[in-house]
């Protein structure tokens, strides 16, 4: 029998749908699962870009071209430039998801061996990424201590090897909600222009900030245009996951040109999503700022929540829509499996994301989970309830 790749045998598996095969078990037993596990949200997608695809006149769905739809990316070059942004459509690539948009800078930017340093706990998403282009992931950790802040510079800068390539940040951040200062960006542009490194910057929560707090783009960094690849996507932002579209910016043209490549070989992104795409950013600026008040108080309620049960700890989160919280709990993989195999409550239980899987190292999420504050309130009040019952429950068995 033939044997797999090496990347094969090395690509990791995803710590947010491992638990799936449970989930489906449990859920064949009939119980209610909440699902806080997963960045799904249920807030719906902006109508006009449903109405967009309902209207579609076509007969054909064709390829677009590989780099996008010529008056999407006009759309978006509108939208960066409304949000401090400056850029033209031939800085733009579309992409399938904001996931392509990382793949395309690693294989464009990175030779198999080099070196990525990125703050953890991280998008457990990005070892995958990193495994498939031959990339190592050197880590520097935040605590939940200081919130999950930027480590300090000369943490950072002490990673920095002959192999070293880049740095990748995700601002807000997920899987902890953080959101960087401008000082701590201002710091980290400094040592991207002396040790003249990629910048790779995750910038897809950019509207999600809460209690008065504003988002900073690298991209207001202007000595460090050539060095910077953002990160995008329409995903979170009009709650349109499935259609999968995401940008690749960067004011490097060799780069965009290598990129372009990578884009031409996949052939093209999705026709269908960028034509919502286009049509939800016709939405009325009032859509996204109900959702950023939604998010907000169920972020108040969660963290309220959580902070009452004895033993947990939460770094409230100023952005995005995860936290990280530490439980009173030996093993987080084994009880979130014990979640969904053996507890329910009221017939309902609670998936939750082991945070080990966030980290190099998975000791440091062994007593940790990360939670998507992703469903209406009242689910989330009966998730918490779910919770402090189950935690209960576990610690009396163990």
């Amino acid at each position: 029998m033939p044997t797999l790749s090496l990347k094969a045998n090395q690509m990791p598996a995803s710590p947010i749908r491992k638990l799936v095969p449970f989930a489906q078990q449990a859920k064949k037993r009939g119980v209610h699962i909440y699902h806080l596990n997963i960045g799904q949200p249920d807030i719906q997608t902006p109508n006009k870009a449903l109405e967009a695809v309902k209207n579609l006149d076509t007969h054909v769905i064709a390829y677009s071209n590989s780099t996008g739809i010529e008056s999407f990316k006009e759309k978006l070059v509108n939208y960066y430039k409304q949000v401090g942004i400056d850029t033209s459509s031939e800085e733009i690539i579309v992409t399938t998801g904001g996931s392509e948009a990382l793949l395309f800078g690693f294989l464009s930017c990175f030779n198999p061996g080099d070196e990525v340093i990125i703050p953890e706990p991280y998008y457990a998403n990005y070892n995958g990424f990193a495994t498939a282009a031959g990339v190592k992931v050197v880590t520097i950790t935040s605590t939940i201590d200081d919130e999950f802040a930027l480590p300090p510079i000369n943490a950072i800068e002490s990673k920095i090897t002959p192999k070293t390539k880049g740095i990748l940040i995700c601002n807000p951040g997920n899987p902890t909600g953080a959101l960087y200062t401008k000082e701590a960006l201002t710091e980290l542009a400094n040592i991207i222009k002396k040790h003249d490194l990629y910048l790779f910057a995750d910038e897809v929560y950019r509207e999600f900030c809460y209690d008065g707090h504003t988002h900073e783009s690298v991209m207001q960094f202007s000595e460090i245009h050539q060095n910077i690849v953002l990160m995008d996507s329409l995903s979170k932002r009009f709650s349109m996951c499935g259609s999968r579209i995401g940008v690749f910016l960067s004011k490097n043209k060799d780069l965009t040109n290598a990129a372009t490549k990578f884009a031409q070989a996949r052939l093209s992104p999705p026709t269908l999503g960028q034509i919502m795409g286009e049509a939800a950013f016709d939405e009325p600026a009032s859509y996204l700022n109900e959702i950023i008040t939604e998010y907000k108080s169920r972020r108040d309620l969660l963290v309220d929540g959580l902070s009452k049960i004895t033993g947990v700890k939460v770094a409230k989160p100023k952005g995005a829509f995860y936290c990280i919280a530490q439980l009173p709990i030996d093993d987080s993989n084994k009880f979130c499996q014990w979640l969904l195999e053996d507890f329910q409550y009221n017939g309902k239980t609670v998936m939750l994301a082991p945070a080990t899987g966030f980290y190099a190292n998975p000791e440091l999420g062994k007593k940790q989970v990360r939670i998507a504050y992703v469903l209406n309130k009242e689910d989330l009040k009966q998730a918490i309830e779910c919770l402090k019952e189950a935690l209960e429950k576990y610690n009396n068995l163990n």
